[in-house]
């Protein structure tokens, strides 16, 4: 029993001395760290203790996974988790935070709940001009759909969608349905949404993700700054978020690379939401691998984006993402123009931002040109970086002037 003498949640007891991270506030628990296994179920909320039984916080126990329980709670005394109330303030507080950093009369779309970064993890919330796209990562959440619904509509947001990730059904056994969990449901699939004053279409049903990505909000109005009287080329461009910037700052001619058709449609169709009908040379969409593209193309670009999906997925695939990420930026310096700009990111976990500039240095050297820094790039604050979880930080971009 622990020496509060009240707590009734199940025990996680860990090791002697594996405690300081939780008392320093990170909330994940690797399963090599725990003395004692509560008797507890998927997703069942235990009271996490030190090896001498003092309770240290509360979390969602997942026992078949690496990371055994994510801790949401750190304060000893126990509270009725079970209540709405206070799941409620958890969606109100992060509310706050994106009604002061970026919520305003020309941007409707934003992240509301990011995970550990909001203190809530295992979900992923997405507002989309009204509508909200969750994903319930761990059987934990799962099993809060109906308080985090009431949660959202004690914000405003009545609509919520549900669209979780094949690797939480499959290794968390999460089990809901990706549909409609509200009363209040939407028929399209289709949302058109502002940011910074440009509309795009926003396919949450079938999207990458929860469709559309938001992280970039930021980064793309910084390269939007210098795309006037540019030749501009965005690979990976997924449904045009960086082109259509470019465009709206005036860049001469704006090619859009990616691999899927699909999302080239959406692409277009986002160009013309914007700008109506333009020349087929002011924006072009090429519907090919973003490699082969750099290593095949003649074309001259006065920037380059390079904005692909996460290659390393686990530590194990870090290797592999390591030559790919190599071999992109080189890709890219190699055919800029004199006194072009690189805008590059990496979106993988695993992949620190220090590990990621090593990289870039390497092509750098590689490809035998004077190139500067001249922006560190982040992921903005609606995807906040809980400081005690230096694991929520993950989207990496630099910047850089090539001569």
């Amino acid at each position: 029993m622990p020496k509060d003498g009240v707590n009734t949640y199940p025990l996680l007891i860990l090791k002697s001395g594996r405690d300081r991270s939780i008392i320093l506030k990170h909330p994940w628990i690797y399963s090599g760290a725990v003395k004692n296994s509560p008797t507890a179920g998927n997703g069942d909320i235990v009271a996490v203790c030190s090896n001498h039984e003092e309770v240290l916080g509360y979390g969602f126990f997942s026992p078949k996974n690496q990371i055994v329980c994510r801790l949401f709670e750190f304060r000893p005394q126990p509270l009725d988790f079970n209540s709405p109330g206070y799941w409620k303030e958890k969606v109100r507080e992060a509310f706050r935070v994106r009604e002061q950093t970026v919520i305003d009369e020309s941007t409707d779309a934003y992240r509301l709940i990011h995970a550990e970064g909001d203190f809530f993890p295992g979900v992923i919330v997405d507002i989309y001009a009204g509508i909200a796209v969750v994903q319930l990562l761990i059987k934990g959440t799962e099993r809060l759909s109906g308080c985090l619904v009431e949660a959202l509509e004690s914000v405003g947001i009545r609509k919520v969608f549900l669209k979780n990730k094949e690797n939480s059904l499959r290794l968390e056994n999460v089990e809901m349905i990706n549909g409609w969990i509200s009363r209040e449901i939407s028929q399209e699939s289709l949302v058109q949404i502002s940011e910074n004053g440009l509309k795009f279409r926003v396919d949450f049903r079938k999207g990458q993700k929860t469709g559309f990505f938001l992280d970039q909000r930021d980064n793309r109005r910084l390269l939007g700054q210098y795309a006037k009287g540019k030749r501009v080329l965005n690979s990976f461009c997924y449904t045009g978020g960086f082109s259509v910037y470019a465009l709206a700052q005036g860049a001469v001619s704006v090619h859009s690379v990616d691999v899927s058709k699909e999302a080239l449609g959406l692409c277009r169709e986002n160009v013309e939401l914007n700008f109506g009908t333009i020349s087929s040379g002011a924006h072009e969409v090429f519907a090919e691998d973003c490699f082969d593209y750099l290593r095949d193309t003649t074309q001259a670009y006065d920037i380059i984006v390079l904005d692909p999906p996460a290659f390393a997925k686990n530590a194990k695939s870090v290797p592999n993402a390591c030559r790919g990420y190599k071999g992109l930026n080189l890709a890219a310096f190699q055919k800029i123009e004199r006194g072009g700009i690189v805008f590059t990111f990496s979106c993988s976990k695993s992949i620190d931002k220090e590990l990621f500039r090593k990289i870039v240095f390497g092509a750098a050297a590689d490809a035998g040109r004077n190139i500067r820094i001249l922006h560190q790039l982040s992921q903005p604050p609606d995807h906040p970086i809980n400081i005690f979880h230096p694991e929520s930080e993950y989207l990496k971009g630099l910047v850089l002037y090539v001569e």
